[in-house]
């Protein structure tokens, strides 16, 4: 085989594993949403949307595979920029969830008025700024709550990205 071909061939699978990590998160939040009664807030399908279009980016670049190594770094930045913006949800998340209890934002309108109320900018900045039910912590385990957990999962999977787009062939 190839050098090429074998760094087709790596970088299909770790694209696709990406993937299939990312789908699975999906499907654990979605468990815990029908099956646990956790009814997500904003912050959380602003993370789900995030996760979505990093699988995507896994997927396409999986299912494509390019020869080329720019073409796999072209991928890999899409992911990072991908994984980039879920941290910085998840990131802001956990500062809700950290802060005193006098400083909490207070609870706003739920995310389907908002998108039928104002436009799509506005409703990004206004769920950015959090409100009240973000800060609640409904669930953890090992004593990290769940957006701390798709914080250290964005950061994992964009370091996948760039080991799978950037390594030496």
């Amino acid at each position: 085989m190839n050098p090429s071909r074998k760094s087709a061939v790596s970088f299909r699978r770790r694209f696709l594993l990406g993937f299939l990590a990312c789908a699975g998160l999906i499907g654990y939040a979605l468990y815990t949403q029908f099956h646990g009664g956790l009814l997500p807030c904003p912050l959380c399908i602003f993370q789900r949307v995030a996760f979505a279009a990093l699988g995507v980016v896994f997927l396409v670049g999986g299912l494509h595979a390019p020869k080329r190594v720019a073409g796999q770094r072209v991928y890999a930045a899409l992911a990072v920029v991908a994984s980039i913006t879920g941290i910085a949800i998840a990131g802001n998340h956990v500062r809700l969830q950290h802060l005193p209890a006098d400083q909490v934002p207070a609870c706003g309108p739920g995310l389907d008025y908002m998108l039928d109320a104002m436009p799509l900018t506005g409703v990004i900045r206004k769920v950015m700024t959090g409100s009240g039910e973000c800060a609640n912590v409904d669930w953890s385990l090992l004593g990290l709550s769940m957006p701390t957990w798709s914080l250290l999962c964005f950061i994992v999977l964009g370091g996948w990205a760039v080991y799978a787009g950037f390594r030496r062939h």
